[in-house]
C-alpha cells in the first residue's frame, strides 16, 4: 500500500473579476479570449457538435459576428454551457472545470473532503428522514472521528432532518465544516446518541479498499474485492489484489462496484484482464469519436502488462498483469452509484464470460470524455503548453463505448439480475466484507445454492431514497487521457 502520495498544491491561480482574469504576474485576460477556447474546443471535439446549431463551423465565418456572439457570454462556463446538447437530458455529463489542478487531483483521488459518503432515507410517512454512512475512507477526518459505516445521522448542524427541510439542509454536507447528530434505532424510534463536528482537509483515497478471501463457501474459495474508483495511481495496488485471489486459486469472484462511479479507461481495460482467465490480446472496447475525429476511434484490448503512475500520472513502470489462472463466475455488486467506466467493465466483459449483477440498476453512462486546456496548437490537448494566464479547462463528452460485439445501449443502466435494495436495511447497514451485508449475502448465498432470507428481523421498512447531490463531478466520470492517442 503506498502511505507516500505527492501531494499537489490546492487552491491556486483564478481571481475571476468582472470582465477579465488576472494571474499572479497581473496579466490579464479577457473573457471573450477564454470564451475562444470554449467554443473552439468544443467545436472540435464534442460528441454532439453537428446537432448543436451554435457549434456549427460556419460560426466562425463572420470574425464580427463571432466576436458579438462570444461577448454575449460574460463567464466561460456559460458559453460552455449553452452548447450542451439537450442538457440534463441527453448530454448529463460534460462540464466546465474552474481549475484544472484540483480537478487533475480529483482523478488520482486527491480531493478535500470529509472522507465518507452517504444515502438519506426517509423512513416513516410522517416524513423524518435519516442519513446513514455507506463509506468511511482511512485516514480521513471521518475516520479520526470513529465514524463507521452504518451509522445513523438524524440531523444536520443540530436541526432534525425530514422531508420539508431536507434539500436545504443536506447541501451543508458540501461545506467545510458540519456537525452531525448520531442516533441509534430500536422497533422505529430514533434515540439520539451524540454530535461529532468534523472539518474537510485533503484525502488520499486508495480506490483498493477491501480484499478478501472467504475460504469456505459451500466448498469454494471466493475472492471479494472492494473497488471504489478507476484510478491510475494505484493501478499497482489492484495488481496486487489480484495476486493474491490468483495464488489462492479463488474459485469465484465478488467485485463490488457500488461506490465505483468510474474514471480512467485504461485502468478499466486492466481490471478486465485480470479478471478474465482466457483474455490474451483480445478486444475489450472500442471507442468512437465524432466526424472531425474519426482517426482517433481505437480500441483498448486485453493487456499482459500494465502501467504503473505517480500522482503526477507520469508512467513509472510497467507490472505484467496478474490474470486469474482458471474460469471463474464472475458476480458484481452494482448501485445507481456504478457508473461509466465500472459499466464499462460490466458490458465489455459480457460477451466473454457469465456476469451477474447484484443490487440496484446502475448509472447509464456509455460516454467518455477528455479533459481540454487552452492550448489550441496542441488541438486543445497539452496541459503543458496550456495558456498559463488562467487555469479554465472543460470535461466533454467526446465519445461513445462500445464492447466487442458493437453492443452500448446501457443508456438506463444495467438491471440487476437479482434486486437488492441496501438503503432498505438502514438500520442494520454492516461493514464491508461481513458475511451477512445485505448485497453481499446475496451473492454468497447464490454461490451456496440457496435463497437468501431477510437479513434482519429488526429491518423497519424504508420509504424511499432520496439523492444526496455531489460536488464530485469525478464520481460518474470515464475518461482517457493522451496516451490513447499517442499510444504511449
Amino acid at each position: 500500500m503506498k502511505n507516500l502520495k505527492v501531494l499537489f498544491l490546492f487552491f491556486l491561480i483564478s481571481s475571476l473579476v468582472t470582465s477579465c482574469f488576472k494571474d499572479n504576474d497581473d496579466k490579464l485576460i479577457s473573457v471573450s479570449e477564454i470564451n475562444d477556447f470554449v467554443w473552439k474546443g468544443m467545436n472540435s471535439w464534442y460528441n454532439w457538435q453537428t446537432q448543436v446549431p451554435d457549434l456549427a463551423d460556419s460560426k466562425k465565418d463572420n470574425s464580427n459576428n463571432y466576436d458579438a456572439y462570444l461577448k454575449q457570454f460574460q463567464k466561460p462556463e456559460d458559453l460552455f454551457n449553452s452548447v450542451i446538447y439537450q442538457k440534463d437530458v441527453i448530454d448529463r455529463f460534460s462540464w466546465f472545470i474552474d481549475d484544472y489542478i484540483i480537478q487533475e487531483q480529483q482523478f488520482q483521488g486527491i480531493s478535500k473532503s470529509f472522507g465518507m459518503r452517504f444515502q438519506s432515507v426517509q423512513i416513516n410517512s410522517s416524513g423524518d428522514i435519516i442519513i446513514y454512512v455507506r463509506y468511511v475512507a482511512n485516514n480521513s477526518p471521518a475516520s479520526a472521528a470513529n465514524i463507521k459505516r452504518g451509522d445513523i445521522i438524524s440531523a444536520l448542524n443540530g436541526t432534525l432532518l425530514n422531508t420539508t427541510n431536507f434539500s436545504d439542509l443536506v447541501n451543508t454536507l458540501n461545506n467545510d465544516t458540519v456537525t452531525l447528530s448520531f442516533a441509534t434505532e430500536n422497533n422505529g424510534i430514533l434515540t439520539p446518541t451524540e454530535d461529532k463536528t468534523i472539518t474537510a482537509t485533503i484525502v488520499y483515497e486508495n480506490p483498493v479498499y477491501l480484499s478478501k478471501v472467504f475460504n469456505d463457501i459451500n466448498g469454494k474459495k471466493v475472492g471479494y474485492l472492494v473497488y471504489n474508483q478507476f484510478v491510475t495511481s494505484y493501478n499497482d495496488e489492484l495488481n496486487a489484489a489480484f495476486a493474491t485471489f490468483k495464488s489462492e486459486n479463488i474459485d469465484e469472484l465478488i467485485l463490488d462496484l457500488r461506490l465505483n462511479g468510474g474514471g480512467s479507461v485504461e485502468t478499466s481495460s486492466y481490471l478486465a484482464s485480470m479478471i478474465y482467465a482466457n483474455a490474451g490480446e483480445g478486444k475489450f472496447a472500442d471507442l468512437t469519436f465524432n466526424s472531425k475525429h474519426e482517426n482517433e476511434n481505437g480500441s483498448y484490448n486485453f493487456s499482459n502488462t500494465l502501467n504503473v503512475y505517480n500522482t503526477n500520472n507520469k508512467k513509472t513502470g510497467e507490472e505484467t498483469i496478474n490474470r486469474l489462472s482458471s474460469s471463474i463466475r464472475l458476480y458484481i455488486l452494482i448501485s445507481g452509484s456504478t457508473a461509466s467506466a465500472s459499466e464499462m467493465i460490466i458490458n465489455g466483459l459480457k460477451p466473454y464470460m457469465p456476469v451477474k449483477l447484484i443490487g440496484t440498476t446502475t448509472y447509464g453512462k456509455n460516454v467518455g470524455s477528455i479533459t481540454l486546456y487552452d492550448s489550441p496548437s496542441t488541438d486543445f490537448q497539452d496541459r503543458a503548453s496550456a495558456n498559463p494566464n488562467h487555469t479554465n479547462a472543460m470535461q466533454p463528452i467526446v465519445f461513445q463505448i462500445f464492447n466487442k460485439n458493437g453492443e452500448s445501449d446501457y443508456t438506463q443502466g444495467f438491471v440487476p439480475d437479482i434486486e437488492v435494495k441496501e438503503y432498505e436495511y438502514w438500520n442494520n447497514i454492516l461493514p464491508f466484507g461481513d458475511e451477512n451485508e445485505a448485497v453481499l449475502k446475496v451473492a454468497l448465498d447464490d454461490i451456496r445454492g440457496y435463497t437468501t432470507k431477510m437479513v434482519s428481523s429488526k429491518k423497519t421498512q424504508a420509504i424511499k431514497s432520496l439523492t444526496i447531490p455531489s460536488t464530485n463531478k469525478f464520481e460518474r466520470e470515464m475518461y482517457i487521457d493522451k496516451g490513447f492517442f499517442t499510444k504511449e
